[in-house]
């Protein structure tokens, strides 16, 4: 059922989504072709504010925080695995996996990769604060529109 908690957490992680990948665009190779990289990050915020986030609003201010923490924890997990699924189907079209375990490892690597390359006091920062705002701001669309 659609509510102003879910549409905010929505919005809210959409938006964080889209900051997130600008950030992490700038730490990449500059000649790297990004194609739909902040598309699907921006998808894939609203998908978990909405369903994640947005779901679980309206429990009291402590819970709010967590609540827009765990969000935004499983925005950068969810991120980290469609992009490191997207990287090992353009390898493995090139025959660079001799099965598909090793390209299930490639997976978790690459993920391991991306994470590492993420591990930066801005990002973390960003990440912190941004799920915080994004709690907060859930919790007080829920009891404004509830």
């Amino acid at each position: 059922m659609p509510d102003g908690a879910k549409l905010t957490a929505a919005i809210l992680l959409g938006a964080l989504g889209f900051i997130l990948s600008d950030m992490i665009r700038a730490l990449m190779e500059e000649d790297m072709n990004f194609g739909y990289f902040n598309y699907v990050n921006v998808l894939l915020g609203v998908v978990v504010g909405w369903s994640l986030v947005g779901r679980r609003a309206g429990r009291g201010l402590t819970f709010a925080i967590n609540n827009g923490f765990t969000g935004v924890v499983s925005l950068v997990f969810l991120g980290l695995f469609v992009q490191g699924v997207n990287e090992m189907l353009r390898l493995a079209l090139r025959n660079r996996y001799d099965n598909a375990f090793d390209a299930l490892i490639a997976v978790v690597e690459l993920m391991m990769e991306y994470a590492l390359v993420m591990a930066t006091i801005p990002i973390a920062v960003v990440v912190v604060l941004g799920g915080i705002i994004a709690g907060l701001c859930t919790e007080v669309a829920w009891h404004r529109w509830r």
